[in-house]
């Protein structure tokens, strides 16, 4: 495990501390902290401390330098495979890890699940943490066997440098669609922030790249692979989606190929012809590949199905316009009955998504029910308020308790209809200030019908 950290409370006996500069928060303000923890040495930009303290120009440089240069020999060694985009990097990451252990090739995922190698070994605060712990979690994957890793690389992740000196085997670009404008300001700049990812490539390095996408020219290569519906290397041709299974073919080099998956849903084809692309390259044979897919599960809370009498409650972290529009087509496919949606948007994020996500959400579903999703420290008054803004529509209600929210939903349901639980998935609390309340909408739905 490395023996350098830029979180005071991360901070072990011997270990030294790297005080960072960031937006909210200045790493020097904790060095007395860290010290007190355990830290033998500072790096720091100003100062002089009770433990042996190196002044630097820059400690974020300081730090990159210093994981490079002591752990990436190790790094070296690995097939790492980064997946981003706007939605769909959870599943795809998922699913080449489940893949590849299913075919016994050791392999370590880290996300927005959690840090998994055999099963769960953690959860994780980002999708993509902070660079100490990312190499901190490579290195006991290294240390345990597991030479290759399916990581999400998020925006903000790649913007804060939370990836830096990380040599990706494999770079994949799903989507861009509206999301973290609060934070990126337009979507050049968010294309921009997932480009970093195509900039860590090894000098063999493949690029993975949705052709449907219309910014799919910010992601090329000296060595991409394309894949899609209206072109690319490997191409699909053909899909049949049921309430049970997803059957596709694709054509590569020439040759089609049909494929059975338990995943659902059309934008499910998508993330497993993403890790059909990475077997393929990894060396899997055809017959292996098609052997495996079937068997393959998607990560918790994704489209996460609950039968109840001949009805489905599906449990989703669709939480963009983009990916809401999806699973609404994906369950209309699937079903002659009503679809209903229980949703809400995350406090102190991007304001300007709302009210496209809930007239969407009106305008294909039979009902709504607007609920809390994580407020933050934002009023979820003012959250609806956002939501509701210009709407016509009034096939919905407001119910902010999301766990009543979630039975009345329930109890919508009649003849082969589908309720949509949306936004948190596999989330185990909802955020409201600077409390985490205990809060699992599986879990939920689970209880409710058991009682």
């Amino acid at each position: 495990m490395i023996n350098i950290q830029s979180d005071s409370r991360k901070i072990k006996q011997g270990d030294t501390f790297v005080a960072l500069r960031g937006i909210s928060s200045d790493g020097h303000d904790y060095i007395e902290r860290a010290i007190s923890n355990g830290a033998i040495k500072v790096i720091a930009e100003e100062g002089n401390y009770e433990v042996e303290t190196v002044i630097v120009p820059n400690t974020r440089e300081y730090l990159n330098k210093y994981l490079y240069d002591n752990y990436s020999k190790y790094l070296e060694e690995m097939t790492i495979i980064g997946i981003t985009g706007t939605n769909g990097k959870t599943t795809s990451a998922y699913l080449i890890y489940d893949a590849l252990n299913k075919l016994g090739i050791k392999c370590a995922y880290i996300g927005t699940v959690g840090f998994y190698m055999d099963g769960k070994v953690a959860s994780l605060n980002n999708t993509s943490p902070d660079v100490c712990d990312l190499y901190d979690l490579l290195i006991e994957a290294y240390e345990n066997g597991y030479k290759h890793v399916a990581l999400e690389a998020s925006s903000q992740g790649l913007d804060g440098g939370r990836l830096e000196g990380i040599p990706f085997d494999y770079a994949i670009f799903s989507n861009l669609t509206q999301d973290h404008l609060d934070h990126h300001k337009t979507m050049e700049n968010y294309a921009l922030a997932k480009q970093l990812l195509f900039k860590k490539l090894k000098p063999n390095g493949i690029s993975i790249v949705n052709y449907d996408d219309a910014y799919k020219d910010y992601f090329i290569t000296d060595n991409t692979i394309y894949y899609g519906k209206n072109g690319g290397d490997f191409k699909i041709t053909d899909m049949e989606l049921t309430n049970q299974y997803s059957k596709f073919k694709y054509v590569y080099n020439g040759v089609e190929h049909e494929i059975t998956s338990s995943l659902l849903g059309d934008y499910n084809v998508f993330n497993m012809l993403v890790n059909i692309i990475v077997l393929t390259n990894l060396g899997i044979s055809d017959e292996d590949i098609k052997n495996i897919i079937p068997k393959v599960k998607a990560p918790a809370g994704r489209m996460d199905t609950v039968m109840y009498k001949n009805n489905s409650i599906i449990v989703d972290y669709a939480h963009t316009p983009d990916a809401i529009e999806k699973i609404i087509n994906a369950a209309k496919n699937v079903t002659t009955g009503n679809i209903y949606t229980v949703f809400g948007c995350t406090g102190d994020r991007d304001r300007t998504k709302r009210p496209i996500m809930t007239k969407m959400v009106t305008d294909l579903c039979k009902y709504a029910i607007i609920t809390n999703d994580d407020p933050h420290y934002e009023d979820p008054e003012q959250i609806v308020s956002d939501m509701t803004t210009n709407l016509t529509n009034t096939n919905y209600e407001v119910c902010l308790d999301r766990k009543e929210a979630i039975i009345k939903g329930i109890n919508l349901l009649e003849d082969n209809d589908i309720l949509l639980i949306l936004g948190k998935g596999h989330e185990e609390v909802m955020i409201v200030k600077d409390k985490k309340i205990p809060m699992n909408d599986k879990r939920i739905v689970l209880e409710y019908l058991k009682n």
